[in-house]
């Protein structure tokens, strides 16, 4: 995206972005939902709902699949990776929606599209 293209996001949709990746720390997939059913008229806001919302299922999924391997010891190792992973991509889509970059999660399933 070219320094044009992020100067013509505006203000409003860069602190929804944000809300939505600093939410997605506390409450999961339910702010990546919310907006992505309500804001449709922002492409902005959207895009990073829908990355948002990948990357809350994709966490999900490694969450319980951690939980399951705890039966054998492994998944006890992964379930503090995932979350650190979890805190770091979400810190990272804020920052970078703060500044009007659209934000990907290098590892999220890409199921809404």
């Amino acid at each position: 995206m070219s320094d044009e293209a992020i100067q013509e996001v505006a203000q409003d949709s860069r602190n929804t972005a944000l809300l939505v990746w600093v939410g997605t720390i506390f409450f999961g997939f339910i702010p990546g939902l919310i907006l992505f059913l309500v804001k449709k008229d922002d492409p902005y806001v959207l895009d990073q709902s829908k990355e948002a919302l990948n990357w809350s299922i994709t966490a999900t999924i490694a969450y319980v699949a951690a939980f399951i391997l705890a039966f054998i010891v492994i998944g006890a190792f992964l379930i503090p990776v995932i979350g650190l992973c979890h805190l770091v991509f979400c810190v990272m889509g804020a920052v970078g929606t703060s500044k009007g970059k659209p934000f990907r999660v290098p590892f999220a399933l890409r199921l809404i599209k």
